[in-house]
């Protein structure tokens, strides 16, 4: 059964929404002004498969990838740069206003760059025992089939072929391969998840595949298979041999204005004019800040991750012109930095994961901090974040969002707190 519907504005995961007599209804890749056809989703009695743009919205474009539209990695393609850009930055918005926060928020950035130097392809055997590599289609485990990726950095150009020869040789079933592909200045890391064991047949072929396409390393779940040359990715003066896998931030455009962003708050000198001299960096990973913040600072650098803490560590051994590096191995959701701990440093940056760091900005509430910096990948949990600060005396100075995943629904946040 089909039905006509009026987009009134686009929702938080970027899908159209027609407000109904029975609440909002939601049709991906439909945009605000436009009415459309659609048909029901079975088992999800508020969403809509769009069928036909009856009339739509001169804010509507053609999309860069052909794949868009069935391909779930992108949710507004079709969209106007101005308008997408505006609507992202009122996510942030939202989320502060939501947790009754009102703080200037700057225009957003674009962090896109070159393109994503991250990206996670999956391989099985669809039906028919067709071979099928791609990335998952839209709230669906089922897997879109792709030959290119537009957003992806020239780094990654040869990810999807990759992808496909890697799964052609180790022949997944209906258990998909989960290939994680990271761009390094070495070449191409590649880790496999899903595989089993791999015999000396299958490790032969993986040689092969890595002297065809000049890859760094392959590892199956973090554990070496085989490497050409240890991956590298040089952060402010260092060079950080990456572990399998590694955290890192989408684009190294995104990662450059973060850093700028963060240095920038923190500064040289402190409110009296004094030089900064201690800076605690939590949830650091492979250093990412730490390396360029101890260009100006003894930094402590903390993570629960021990495998990036032995990255930094040997990424700083090699490295000049750094001052000290203090590195701790920590889980800092269970075991946060107290906030007796945090006496004597002059400032703070906190980069949690997506689900935030509320434990440690209980702590930081109750600290003598006079800076802290937060960096956030979801505009909610910062928003629940900095409403501890702040009811712990904290000003929230300012706000600024960062767009490094072009034409999806995160964005990347960097704001200031005093005290």
């Amino acid at each position: 059964m089909t039905e006509q519907l009026t987009i009134a504005r686009i929702g938080h995961r970027g899908d159209g929404v027609a407000d109904t007599n029975v609440g909002p209804i939601y049709v991906p890749y439909a945009l605000p002004g436009e009415t459309v056809t659609v048909e029901p989703v079975a088992g999800h009695p508020d969403r809509r498969h769009l069928l036909q743009v009856n009339h739509p919205s001169h804010e509507r474009i053609a999309p860069v990838c052909k794949h868009f539209g069935v391909c779930g990695g992108c949710a507004v393609q079709h969209w106007s740069m101005a308008e997408y850009q505006l609507w992202k930055r009122n996510l942030v918005v939202e989320a502060l206003e939501h947790a009754g926060l009102i703080a200037p928020v700057e225009a957003l950035i674009d962090g896109h760059g070159k393109g994503r130097r991250r990206a996670v392809l999956h391989a099985r055997r669809g039906h028919g025992n067709i071979l099928e590599v791609g990335f998952a289609a839209q709230r669906s485990h089922a897997i879109v089939a792709i030959d290119r990726c537009p957003i992806l950095s020239p780094g990654l150009k040869d990810a999807v072929p990759v992808a496909w020869a890697i799964a052609e040789a180790l022949k997944p079933s209906d258990k998909p391969l989960d290939i994680h592909a990271t761009a390094t200045d070495t070449g191409l890391d590649i880790d496999v998840r899903g595989s089993g064991p791999l015999n000396t047949a299958l490790t032969a072929r993986l040689a092969g595949l890595a002297e065809q396409y000049k890859l760094a390393r392959i590892t199956r779940h973090g554990e070496l298979v085989l490497q050409r040359e240890q991956p590298l990715l040089k952060i402010g003066k260092a060079f950080v041999p990456l572990p399998p896998g590694a955290f890192l931030q989408a684009t190294a455009e995104g990662e450059a204005t973060l850093a700028r962003l963060v240095l920038g708050h923190i500064g040289s000198t402190n409110a009296k004019g004094k030089p900064i001299k201690r800076i605690a960096d939590l949830f650091s990973g492979v250093g990412t800040f730490a390396l360029r913040l101890a260009e100006v600072a003894r930094v402590t650098a903390i993570d629960s991750e021990g495998q990036a803490i032995k990255a930094l560590e040997r990424g700083v051994a090699k490295s000049t012109g750094l001052k000290q590096i203090e590195m701790q191995t920590r889980d800092l959701f269970r075991s946060p930095f107290m906030a007796t701990e945090l006496k004597g440093f002059d400032a703070v940056v906190f980069d949690p994961p997506r689900q935030g760091a509320e434990a440690q900005a209980r702590e930081l509430a109750l600290s003598q901090v006079p800076v802290v910096v937060g960096v956030s990948c979801d505009a909610n949990t910062f928003a629940r974040d900095a409403r501890i600060l702040i009811d712990g005396g904290y000003q929230l100075i300012s706000v600024t969002p960062v767009d490094q995943f072009r034409y999806s629904h995160h964005v990347e946040i960097v704001a200031k707190f005093e005290k």
